[in-house]
């Protein structure tokens, strides 16, 4: 019997967002994401907590101490934590550009202070124990690519203004390396925006699904590590490809994502085109998932990093009818216990509690 209880497995609510909307499929409420996590089970395990997009329609970036405290109510009636919480930095949700003018750096910074405050709200109220504040650089490559060094030194003062924000608030920033977006969109290019931030409170989120399209080079060519042509079937060379971009970025890494992917792109609604997000039991993903996790979980000795106390799977563009089907959800959570039993760890646990107990109205 696997006796594993860290890391945490989270369920991401924003699939019910992102993508969605305007041009696309309508959005899912958070309140039935939440069911649909707290519903699934494989073998007596469950979700352990969900990490969520504050950004309407699910959370109002300006919620007050009322509409914070109904939402940490809501979720531990469901048994769950909140670990993750994605700061809405983007100009559609009232951000700005990382790498643009200073009244658009300021609508990032504004967004990023917001997000803050509910975060740390969140952890006063018990309902987050642990995770961290996922942001981007909100810009795309081809307008970083127009001046890589100055936006790319833009992009890190910005952040660096955004992470001496959130030591305000005893948070930590996690910079989602993902192709769509700009200084972010391979992995040299992620490297040197974290090395120019170069501040002790932010990290690298990575995410399965997305640093797979590093290895392809897509949107920056001259980045990409496995040759042109690859045969997904030389699954040496993969591996080899696996070690040589995470030796790159497992230093860095304080949030993680588990997630498939087929090697192709995908966007929806308003969403740039990004690394597709496949079904956990995808015939035709190219990882391995529990295994291939550990490249990002272990270091180059084997030995577990424990950089992070959860995890967390991502299924972003899924469509609604994929979503809305519980057996998504429990493959979601068999996959998620198969990289806990691979890459875990035992600690004690006050009381035994393996969920969140329901909290006082």
């Amino acid at each position: 019997m696997n006796t594993h209880n860290f890391p945490k497995l989270h369920n991401a609510a924003w699939p019910g967002v992102v993508g969605k909307g305007p041009g696309a499929e309508p959005h899912i409420e958070l309140d039935t994401m939440l069911d649909m996590t707290a519903r699934a089970e494989v073998n007596g395990i469950r979700f352990d907590g969900v990490d969520l997009f504050l950004a309407d329609p699910h959370i109002s970036i300006d919620s007050d101490d009322e509409a914070l405290k109904a939402l940490a109510d809501k979720v531990a009636a469901r048994g769950l934590y909140i670990g993750r919480v994605v700061a809405p930095v983007w100009p559609p949700t009232g951000g700005g550009s990382a790498m643009g003018s200073a009244e658009e750096r300021a609508r990032f910074l504004s967004q990023v202070k917001k997000a803050c405050h509910i975060a740390a709200r969140l952890r006063q109220l018990g309902i987050r124990p642990y995770g961290v504040m996922r942001i981007d650089s909100a810009c795309d490559p081809a307008s970083w690519a127009t001046d890589p060094a100055g936006n790319t030194r833009r992009i890190a003062q910005t952040f660096r203004q955004a992470c001496d924000i959130a030591a305000d608030y005893g948070e930590k920033l996690a910079a989602e390396g993902e192709i769509c977006w700009g200084g972010m969109h391979s992995w040299r290019a992620m490297l040197d925006t974290l090395e120019a931030v170069n501040r002790p409170n932010i990290g690298f989120q990575a995410d399965m699904a997305h640093t797979l399209l590093f290895l392809l080079g897509y949107n920056k060519p001259e980045d990409r590590i496995l040759p042109e042509n690859f045969d997904w079937n030389d699954r040496d060379a993969l591996t080899q490809g696996l070690r040589t971009l995470t030796a790159a970025l497992r230093p860095w890494t304080i949030d993680f994502h588990v997630a498939q992917n087929d090697g192709t792109v995908h966007g929806s609604g308003s969403h740039d085109k990004t690394g597709r997000h496949c079904q956990a039991l995808a015939p035709n993903g190219k990882l391995d998932i529990a295994v291939d996790a550990g490249h990002w979980l272990r270091d180059e000795n084997g030995q577990l990093t424990k950089a992070f106390r959860h995890i967390c799977w991502d299924g972003c563009m899924f469509p609604n009818e994929v979503m809305l089907r519980q057996q998504t959800w429990n493959d979601i959570l068999a996959v998620m216990i198969q990289v806990r039993q691979l890459h875990g760890w035992y600690e004690p646990e006050s009381g035994g509690q393996q969920h969140a107990p329901q909290m006082p109205s």
